[in-house]
């Protein structure tokens, strides 16, 4: 039986990733596509072959994996070549997370998708979509203080994602996460118990 499933979302430094660890305490099952995604193109990857036949060897590091400095670099400058990564990672992605939804334990499905809106490919896919949203100041400020880069990268990189507006059109459901842990983690607290409620009645 389809589990009912969320996708959660949002833009660069919105705090994803502490969202679904917020839900995960609460017994819900996470699948990570980015997570997903890097599995895939680590030492050994079964991505690997297929990037290196078509993007040169020189995008695959010494220890197999793929060179992700590089190839960010490559796709960001290049629209064509990250159409092209993205035909062979997204079927792979696909793949990888069916068997991970097919083991999945928990009362209810959360999907991690950075470009879900972006995508086009997920709404019909998952039950709502939860988006977690903060200010573009504050992405960019955590995202500087986190990855260590230049403003006008941070910036480069969000203007290459779905706008602010249009993710919160694509929302069933809003997080805010500009405030203390506390706000973030009654919000989650009740929005954990909606999705039990869902789910039960599915």
């Amino acid at each position: 039986m389809h589990k009912f499933s969320i996708g959660l979302t949002g833009g660069i430094g919105s705090g994803k990733s502490l969202v679904a660890d917020l839900f995960a305490k609460r017994g819900a099952a996470i699948i990570d596509t980015d997570q997903i995604a890097h599995s895939l193109t680590m030492a050994g990857g079964a991505a690997n072959q297929a990037i290196g036949e078509a993007f040169g060897k020189e995008y695959i590091a010494a220890n197999g994996a793929m060179d992700r400095t590089a190839m960010r670099k490559k796709v960001f400058a290049d629209q064509d070549a990250r159409k092209r990564l993205e035909s062979i990672l997204h079927p792979l992605i696909g793949a990888e997370t069916s068997k991970a939804a097919a083991l999945a334990a928990g009362p209810y499905l959360i999907y991690v998708v950075p470009l879900l809106v972006e995508s086009g490919r997920w709404r019909d896919k998952v039950d709502r979509v939860l988006v977690v949203d903060c200010s573009e100041a504050l992405q960019r400020e955590r995202v500087m203080r986190r990855n260590q880069l230049a403003e006008s990268e941070v910036q480069a990189i969000m203007n290459s994602q779905a706008s602010r507006s249009e993710r919160l059109a694509a929302a069933d459901d809003i997080i805010s996460n500009e405030h203390d842990l506390t706000q973030l983690e009654a919000t989650v607290e009740e929005l954990h118990n909606l999705y039990l409620h869902l789910a039960a009645k599915k």
